[in-house]
């Protein structure tokens, strides 16, 4: 989970194994499916959601319907193939129509449940959403999704044919039944979780500044692929700036520009993330820990820990009742 850990950063260079930072995010994130599948928005329906915590992913699989995001967000027309992730947790809503009035999603899902039978999706005004809910289990979800804005919302023709096997898959799921379906939803709804990150970093002008925006640049990129690739590094932002192939000043500049704070800042937060993951998941001590991620002692180990997550590594590990 925490990928590979340079013990002797002075050694000589080897091949290493390659290191994919949105995998890596996600993999500390730790999102865990609670529900996938999906559900009809028929007639005169407007569906309302109320805050979540997670992250939701949904994709229209038939018709059309509004979107709705509470916080003075213009309303979006989703259409057949669209797909849309909410990470931020703000309420919704869902609507045929946006002048009706909207009942609560337990309200809906108990009627979608009493007429329940597999969704004709060829019929005549249908429209159903697939997709799925997921929990996030890694602590500091909130510091590595500040990146994304409240929803992204991905329709064009490249985005959906990228998603399009996923959204397939699903269909079939929904249309024929099988032993184990409910499991197979949940994955094709994680499958379609990371498609639609992937393809939302690909447009780097959508993006607000932030690790996410760094990886839609080549150099940038790959500043932040070595600094994952190799956290127990002496990194400098010399070292950095050489790896990249531009002067320390230019990278510096082009770093915050584009990632929100310094090469050094961004290290240090990955750092103490990757520190955190093992504190609360592995049996390592504080000083395996802290020579791993490229710390001499303890102490300014614990000094970098307390200031960017607030308390101390042990106190991490055992909060305040």
């Amino acid at each position: 989970m925490i990928g590979p850990i340079v013990q002797n950063p002075e050694q000589t260079e080897q091949p290493r194994p390659s290191v994919d930072p949105l995998s890596e995010v996600l993999s500390l994130l730790k999102p865990q499916s609670y529900a996938a599948g999906g559900f009809a928005v028929n007639g005169e329906t407007a569906i309302h959601f109320p805050k979540h915590q997670g992250i939701k992913c949904y994709a229209m699989l038939a018709g059309e319907c509004w979107l709705a995001l509470d916080g003075g967000y213009e309303p979006l027309l989703l259409r057949a193939g669209d797909c849309f992730v909410l990470p931020r947790g703000l309420p919704f809503r869902l609507a045929t129509d946006l002048s009706v009035e909207p009942v609560h999603y337990t309200v809906a899902k108990a009627r979608f449940a009493m007429s329940h039978e597999p969704p004709d999706l060829a019929a005549v005004g249908a429209r159903y959403i697939v997709g799925g809910h997921f929990a996030l289990t890694g602590g500091h979800a909130e510091t590595l999704l500040q990146v994304l804005p409240p929803i992204v919302h991905l329709r064009s023709e490249v985005d959906k044919t990228a998603m399009r096997w996923s959204m397939e898959r699903m269909r079939e799921e929904l249309r024929n039944p099988q032993p184990g379906g409910a499991l197979i939803a949940q994955q094709v709804a994680y499958m379609m979780l990371i498609q639609a990150l992937r393809q939302h970093l690909k447009d780097a002008a959508s993006t607000v500044p932030g690790w996410l925006s760094a990886l839609a640049d080549k150099q940038m990129g790959l500043a932040i692929t070595s600094m994952h690739q190799e956290p127990g590094r002496r990194w400098t932002l010399e070292s950095l700036a050489e790896r990249v192939g531009v002067s320390r000043s230019v990278f510096a500049e082009r770093f915050r520009q584009i990632v929100g704070v310094t090469p050094m800042e961004y290290l240090t937060r990955w750092r103490m993330l990757l520190a955190a993951d093992r504190l609360k998941n592995s049996s390592d001590g504080l000083s395996a820990i802290s020579r791993a991620l490229g710390y001499e002692s303890e102490s300014a180990f614990g000094k970098a820990f307390r200031r960017t997550m607030g308390c101390s590594p042990r106190a991490y590990v055992r909060p305040a009742e």
